[in-house]
């Protein structure tokens, strides 16, 4: 018997929640962020309503705030966003026989929670044919939290004093805590976590987030390389 959609999309809602748990008080700090920047009101809400992409919006905005150019803020956010090329690669052989329409607004709708979601039904579950329903409701979910969120700092944010200090993005911390912890099951997934982190601190004063892009690479290279070293080991 098929899986009706209505059940794997309502599933991937219930599967996003605990991540909204964090995202959301990211979000009201954009929104409140935003504002204080000299951001309008439409323009906040158009930013996470396109873009929907919190770590490239919170870059352009600081950006935007120091006066810098256009064609720099658009180099940055790309640089910040490379690492969605990663998970697109890895969820196109599960993806790539959808038609364009499902395709297009699924790759819209990756950012990391959404992968961190999505990526193990389809791990566990390779044979069912709806994952891109339980995909879709993870996305849509994520979605309307990350803009509800904007609105809610928009509105309220701006009169509640000393918000940004409140620590509240520790909460995406955490979360991306959380994301990755369930992962580190063997050798390379460690080294290169450990790499990934080391790096990111050293690299942590460096323009436009590119210690993000530099840590990253490497971590992953890392992992790579220890992951070939132990199946040669093995096989020999």
């Amino acid at each position: 018997m098929v899986e009706s959609p209505k059940a794997p999309f309502l599933k991937g809602i219930i599967d996003a929640l605990p991540l909204i748990v964090g995202g959301v008080p990211f979000g009201i700090i954009f929104g409140t962020l935003s504002l204080n920047a000299g951001l309008d009101v439409w323009q906040t809400i158009g930013l996470s309503s396109i873009v929907f992409a919190g770590s490239a919006q919170f870059v352009a905005v600081g950006m935007l705030a120091a006066g810098t150019s256009l064609g720099f803020i658009v180099g940055a956010t790309l640089i910040v966003n490379l690492r969605h090329l990663i998970y697109a690669a890895s969820l196109l052989p599960h993806v790539k026989h959808l038609p364009q329409r499902w395709r297009i607004p699924l790759g819209f709708l990756l950012i990391d929670e959404v992968f961190a979601a999505t990526y193990p039904r389809y791990l566990n579950n390779a044979d069912c044919g709806n994952n891109h329903w339980h995909y879709l409701g993870v996305g849509v979910a994520f979605y309307v939290s990350w803009n509800v969120a904007t609105i809610v700092g928009i509105l309220f944010g701006a009169n509640i004093e000393g918000i940004a200090d409140w620590g509240l993005d520790f909460a995406m911390s955490a979360t991306f805590i959380g994301m990755v912890m369930p992962h580190l099951v063997n050798k390379p997934m460690v080294a290169g976590v450990m790499c990934s982190g080391v790096l990111a601190v050293l690299t942590y004063s460096l323009p436009h987030k590119i210690g993000l892009v530099i840590s990253s690479v490497a971590g992953m290279s890392v992992g790579y390389m220890l992951e070939q070293w132990l199946h040669h080991k093995d096989q020999s």
